[in-house]
Order: structure tokens, then C-alpha cells, then sequence
């Protein structure tokens, strides 16, 4: 029996073309893409090229007709918009590559619009929640003494969540206050921790980290109970404990902190491209997003307290 694919069946032996893995390649040297980016090209291209193989074309030969028919599949398969946009930037810079090495001679994708997106603004905590959110860990435990010395951390530097997960001792200065950060791209950061977060660092170096390793040796700075890399997820469900145990009942995403970061160093006077060069973005549009968030706040807080508000 065949497997179901995404509303299709395909056969068992299908097996990726090899051009694939031959593009990420390149990506990864030329670009020093991270892994979660070249992991989400390799699972947008393979599902591409999973269904096309079912209509009997190979990567080399699609259309933009082919092309087409696949997006018109995934709407029927209620994919949702984002998704479809993320798998044709997936596919432009994989056709471009393959026109680039002469390896055909017309782009498929030169026509193909991408989907109109609404732009949502980042979900984002108050000061006062994330006051409760970083008061919650209990430093007498060693376990919940990292974890408050990491949200302290990402709350102070507004670094990704796998940057944090990461974090080496060498990218880390207590004596001069600051973290180097090689985000997407390969592109390297420094970045000021914050008085505060220096503290609550310190303290768990000093008394909790040597009781997580225990006989192992790490250069991680925050090791897991096995004295290994913690993964994103088992961070994230950290978090979400202490927001549970905090009543916080806003929905938390892995860069609610991050957003933060940025939101409460807009509102309070930050310039926008000293925001965007601590959050490692390559294009202030990106960071621009923040700006809304903390005007929405600001009119927020004005309907909340100004007596005509």
C-alpha cells in the first residue's frame, strides 16, 4: 500500500532529487544559512518535487504552468497563505540557483506572484508581565536558577531563542557586559547584557551550572539537566510554565520576550536602528513592525488613563 501525501498518494521508493541536497549545500557555504532555515528549504522542496514527480516532471523540467497547478493543489488542501509564500521563496532562490549554473535556461518561477499577506503585529508582553514572568523562577533550585538567569538574559538582549539555547562561554563577556552573537547569515553581533542580567548570570555560574553538568564537561552556558544542549521546545515549555504559574494568560510564542526587548526600547525613546542592529535584522523594515506595536501600546495606555482618554 502507497502512502498518503498532502491528499496525493505516493510510491514508497520515492527518493528526493539529489539536486536538492546539492543546492543546500551551496547555500550553506555561500550564505551560512542556520539549520532551521536550510531545514525548512529541504522540507519545501521535497514536497515540491514529491508532487511533481506524481504528474511525471522533474525538477529540472517544471513550468510555470506546473507551478501553478501545485499552488492551486495546496489552496484546495487549505494551506494556509503564509506557508505557500514561505515555499515560493524556497522556490525562487532554488530556480535562480538553477539558472545561475546553467542548469536551465528559463526561471519558472519569473511570473509567479507570491500571495498578498496581511502583516500582524507581533503578540507581545507588558513591562508589569514580564516583571512577574522573571520574578517566578526559584533560584534556590538549580534547574529554575538557570532558567531565571536565561529570562533574564533574552529579555535584556532580545537574542533569538536558539541563540540563547547555544550560547557559548567564549561568546560571553560578564567582565565587559556583553554576548557576540553569529545570527542568520552568519552575520556576527555584540550585544550589552544589562546590569541585571549580568547579576542573575553570575549567580548561576557560581551556583547552579557545576550541579547541572555534574562530571560532564560543557562549553555551553546553559546546559540542560543532562548536561547537554537544551533544545528550543524544552526551553519554550519553561517559559510557558512560569507565564502559567505567573497568570499570564497572553499566548506565548518563541519570540514573545524578543518582541519585548524591542517594543519596551521603542517606548522608551530607543532609536530604531540602534533596535535593529541589537536584534540582528539586515533590513530596518523588519524592525519597523516594532514601532506599531509601541504606538499601539502607547494608545493603549492613553485610553487607559488620560481622563478624556
Amino acid at each position: 500500500m502507497t502512502p498518503f501525501f498532502y491528499g496525493v498518494f505516493v510510491p514508497k521508493t520515492y527518493q528526493p532529487d539529489p539536486l536538492i541536497d546539492v543546492f543546500l549545500d551551496d547555500l550553506w557555504s555561500s550564505k551560512g544559512l542556520s539549520d532551521n532555515t536550510l531545514s525548512a528549504y529541504r522540507t519545501d522542496l521535497r514536497h515540491f518535487d514529491r508532487y511533481q514527480g506524481q504528474q511525471g516532471v522533474t525538477l529540472l523540467a517544471v513550468s510555470q504552468a506546473d507551478v501553478r497547478a501545485y499552488l492551486a493543489f495546496r489552496v484546495e488542501q487549505d494551506f494556509a497563505r503564509t506557508s505557500s509564500a514561505r515555499l515560493l521563496s524556497s522556490l525562487r532562490r532554488f530556480y535562480t540557483y538553477l539558472v545561475q549554473t546553467k542548469q536551465i535556461l528559463a526561471d519558472p518561477m519569473a511570473l509567479v506572484e507570491s500571495p498578498k499577506l496581511t502583516r500582524h503585529l507581533p503578540d507581545s508582553l507588558s513591562e508589569s508581565q514580564v516583571d512577574r514572568l522573571l520574578s517566578e523562577p526559584n533560584v534556590e533550585d538549580a534547574v529554575e536558577c538557570r532558567d531565571k538567569a536565561m529570562l533574564e538574559l533574552l529579555y535584556a538582549t532580545g537574542l533569538r531563542v536558539s541563540e540563547l539555547v547555544g550560547l557559548t562561554m567564549e561568546q560571553m563577556s560578564l567582565r565587559q557586559g556583553l554576548v557576540r552573537i553569529v545570527g542568520k547569515g552568519g552575520k556576527e553581533r555584540l550585544v550589552p547584557l544589562g546590569e541585571l542580567a549580568i547579576t542573575e548570570v553570575e549567580s548561576y555560574m557560581k551556583f547552579a551550572r557545576q550541579e547541572l553538568l555534574g562530571n560532564k564537561q560543557s562549553d555551553v552556558v546553559f546546559p540542560s539537566k543532562r548536561g547537554q544542549m537544551m533544545t528550543r521546545q524544552t526551553f519554550w515549555h519553561r517559559i510557558k510554565l512560569y507565564a502559567l504559574r505567573a497568570g499570564i494568560e497572553t499566548a506565548l510564542s518563541p519570540h514573545t520576550l524578543r518582541h519585548a526587548f524591542a517594543t519596551h526600547l521603542l517606548n522608551h525613546g530607543a532609536d530604531l536602528r540602534v533596535v535593529q542592529l541589537l536584534l540582528g535584522h539586515s533590513d530596518l523594515s523588519t524592525t519597523q513592525i516594532y514601532t506599531h506595536v509601541a504606538r499601539a501600546r502607547l494608545q493603549e495606555l492613553h485610553q487607559q488613563h488620560h481622563p478624556r482618554g
